[in-house]
C-alpha cells in the first residue's frame, strides 16, 4: 500500500507567487528557499511572476512592462531592485532550480506596455506615453510601435492598455520580441536560462505572434487564452504549438462545486477532454484568487480541496497555487493528491456515475485509479462497475481507513465521507 514504491512519472508545476507578494524585495529567496521541498513533493516546473522592470518599480508585478531587459539592475522607475528582488538573485534561484531538476517557466507579458514618457502621437491627434527609452538601451519605442499606426488602426483581437497595445506586425517589435539575436525572447532563453514561457493575455493578439516566439526558442509554452470554450482554446493550442491553460475545466469546476451540480463535470467539455497532453489544468492562479466576483473562482476551501482531487486524478497537466498549497489548505492532502496523480492517475478516463452531488471516475491504466468525489453535507455511497475484478481496493487518498472487494463483474460500493474524496486502487502492486 506504499505509493513511494510505484514509479513516478510525470509533474505537477508551482505558481511561484500570488498577487502582491510580500516581502518586497525578497521574492526570488522566498522561491529559492523552497526549491528543495518542492522537488521533494514532485514539482517539475515553477512558474515565476513577470520578471522585468514594471511601471510601478518596486510595487509592481510585472504586468506593466516598461523594461523587458531590467531584471533589477537599473534604476529607473524610482527603484533599481524589482519587487521580487535583484537580478543575481533572480539567476541564483533560477541555477539553483536547475540544480534540482526543476523547470523555470518565465511570465511574458507581450500585449502591452506600461511607463513610457509623454509625446506627441500624430495617430491620435494628442499626447500619448508611448516614448519608451529603458536604460537597458534596449527595445526603444515609440508611438509607431502601438495602435494605431501606419500599418493598422488595431489588432483584430480584443484591446486592453488601448493606448499602449503593442503592434506586432512592426518590424521593431518583431526585431526585439522575437526575430533578432538580442530579443527578449533569446535573452531570456541563452542569458537568464528561462526553460519556458507563460504567455499573458494573447487574447489581445494574433496566434502567430506565439507560433513565430515558440519557432525561434522552443521550450515549454502555455498560453493564457481566457475562455471557457474548451474548442476555443483546442484552436490556440493547434495554432501556436503552445499549451493552454484549462479554464473550460476550471469554470466546470467552479459551477460543479459551487452550484453544487456535479453532473456537470461529466456533462461539459474541457481542453483535457479535447487534448489532454496540451491541457494545463489548474484550481486557482493569481487572477481568480483576487476576484471576488462569483463565478471567477472556486470559493471556499472545502471546495477548492475537491477541486484539486477532481484534476490531480483526470488527464491534463496539473498546476499548484503557492497560497493554496503553502498557507490556504492542508498541504498534507495536496502532497497526498501529487503522489497520486504521479503513481496511480494513468490511463483513459471514464465516467462511472454522476450526480448534483456524487462524482465517480476512473483512470483505465496501470495500476489506474477511481476516484469518487461528495460535494454533500452526508456520507455518499454508489455501486458502480470497475476494471477491477475479484480486487481489493484501498483508498490511498486516506480520507477513510477502509478497503472494498469488487466481484467478478468489477462491481463495488465506492463510499465517500461528506465534502470529500476517496481515491481507489489495488492494495497490492
Amino acid at each position: 500500500m506504499d505509493l513511494e514504491k510505484i514509479e513516478k512519472t510525470g509533474g505537477v508545476m508551482m505558481q511561484g507567487f500570488y498577487w502582491d507578494v510580500e516581502p518586497k524585495g525578497d521574492w526570488w529567496n522566498v522561491i529559492a528557499s523552497k526549491i528543495e521541498s518542492w522537488k521533494k513533493i514532485g514539482v517539475d516546473r515553477i512558474w515565476l511572476p513577470p520578471a522585468s522592470k514594471g511601471a510601478s518599480g518596486a510595487f509592481s508585478m510585472g504586468y506593466d512592462p516598461m523594461d523587458y531587459f531590467d531584471f533589477g539592475d537599473y534604476d529607473q522607475m524610482g527603484t533599481t531592485e524589482t519587487r521580487f528582488g535583484s537580478k543575481s538573485e533572480l539567476q541564483t534561484l533560477i541555477s539553483s532550480a536547475h540544480n534540482a531538476g526543476i523547470q523555470v517557466i518565465a511570465d511574458i507579458i507581450l500585449n502591452h506596455n506600461s511607463g513610457g514618457q509623454i509625446q506627441y502621437n500624430p495617430y491620435r491627434n494628442k499626447n500619448t506615453y508611448t516614448l519608451f527609452q529603458p536604460k537597458s538601451g534596449r527595445f526603444f519605442r515609440t508611438y509607431k510601435d502601438f495602435h494605431p499606426n501606419d500599418i493598422h488602426s488595431r489588432d483584430a483581437e480584443a484591446l486592453f492598455f488601448e493606448e499602449q497595445d503593442l503592434c506586432h506586425d512592426q518590424p521593431n517589435v518583431q526585431k526585439w520580441f522575437w526575430k533578432s539575436d538580442s530579443s527578449v525572447a533569446k535573452y531570456y532563453k541563452n542569458t537568464m536560462k528561462f526553460d519556458g514561457w507563460r504567455f499573458d493575455y494573447v487574447k489581445g493578439f494574433d496566434p502567430s505572434v506565439i507560433k513565430s516566439w515558440m519557432t525561434e526558442v522552443g521550450g515549454f509554452g502555455v498560453l493564457e487564452a481566457w475562455d471557457g470554450n474548451a474548442d476555443y482554446l483546442k484552436t490556440w493550442v493547434d495554432k501556436t504549438g503552445a499549451r493552454a491553460f484549462d479554464f473550460a475545466a476550471f469554470y466546470n469546476m467552479e459551477q460543479a462545486f459551487d452550484g453544487n451540480n456535479l453532473r456537470l463535470l461529466q456533462d461539459k467539455s474541457a481542453l483535457f477532454k479535447l487534448s489532454p497532453q496540451n491541457a494545463v489544468t489548474f484550481v486557482t492562479n493569481h487572477d481568480t484568487e483576487k476576484d471576488t466576483n462569483q463565478g471567477n473562482r472556486i470559493g471556499s476551501a472545502e471546495n477548492k480541496l475537491l477541486a484539486y482531487a477532481y484534476i490531480l486524478t483526470h488527464p491534463g497537466y496539473p498546476c499548484i497555487f503557492y497560497l493554496d498549497y503553502e498557507q490556504q489548505l492542508a498541504k498534507w492532502k495536496l502532497e497526498r493528491l501529487i503522489l497520486i496523480n504521479q503513481t496511480l492517475a494513468k490511463g483513459d478516463l471514464s465516467i462511472l456515475f454522476a450526480d448534483t452531488e456524487y462524482y465517480i471516475a476512473q483512470r483505465l491504466g496501470s495500476p489506474g485509479l477511481v476516484v469518487a468525489i461528495n460535494n454533500s453535507t452526508v456520507t455518499k455511497s454508489q455501486q458502480v462497475y470497475t476494471n477491477y475484478k475479484n480486487a481489493t481496493l484501498y483508498d490511498y487518498s486516506e480520507n477513510t481507513a477502509k478497503s472494498i472487494q469488487t466481484d467478478a463483474k468489477g462491481l463495488a460500493t465506492i463510499e465517500t465521507p461528506a465534502k470529500s474524496y476517496t481515491v481507489w486502487s489495488l492494495k497490492k502492486f
